[in-house]
């Protein structure tokens, strides 16, 4: 999609959309008020289609917290299981240009920055866990540490049994249980 606009329509579902989603899982931000985050968003255009864009893709994204520092609010892909149109994916380009055969369409890195959002850190997909558990029959790439990077690796979570579990894969692996998860701050 290269428009990075939305029309007033799309923007008026969009924030419909989010709106619903928010007052149906104050559990995620008990102390968000809904009037102050859609202030913020109807001045960042770019951030609206940033969220669109984590919609369109199966992520149903959802304010999970303030942050004190920056003055942004946390939209993490709230989805049960990893967004839906983000799987099948390696984890960045490297990855990508490495496969010799059987390519996937992209990688989590790349589709992630196409999108304007960021994958999860690893610490941020413990604390999306702890609102509710997610990710009980897939499972998400998250940012991996350069060293591991350096080394083929990289890190993907998931939830079982309660626990939040992070493993390593080669980068250039690609499942169709497993995609992003993404976070955009605004």
């Amino acid at each position: 999609m290269d428009n990075k606009e939305l029309t007033q329509e799309q923007r008026a579902e969009l924030l419909g959309t989010l709106k619903a989603r928010f007052e149906n899982n104050i559990h995620r931000h008990e102390k968000v008020v809904w009037d102050k985050v859609q202030a913020k968003l109807e001045v960042n255009a770019d951030k609206l289609w940033s969220l669109q864009e984590m919609e369109r893709t199966g992520g149903e994204p959802d304010v999970v917290g303030f942050d004190e520092a920056t003055g942004e609010f946390l939209f993490f892909d709230c989805s049960k299981e990893s967004p839906a149109g983000r799987r099948s994916l390696c984890f960045d380009q490297e990855a990508l240009d490495s496969r010799k055969k059987n390519k996937p369409e992209d990688s989590a890195v790349n589709l992630a920055a196409a999108m304007g959002i960021e994958l999860l850190t690893e610490d941020e997909y413990r604390a999306l866990q702890e609102l509710e558990h997610f990710d009980l029959k897939t499972s998400s790439w998250v940012q991996t540490p350069p060293d591991i990077r350096e080394r083929s690796g990289a890190i993907f979570c998931d939830c079982r049994y309660g626990r939040v579990f992070m493993y390593h894969n080669g980068a250039d692996s690609y499942y169709a249980a497993r995609g992003f998860r993404g976070v955009l701050k605004i």
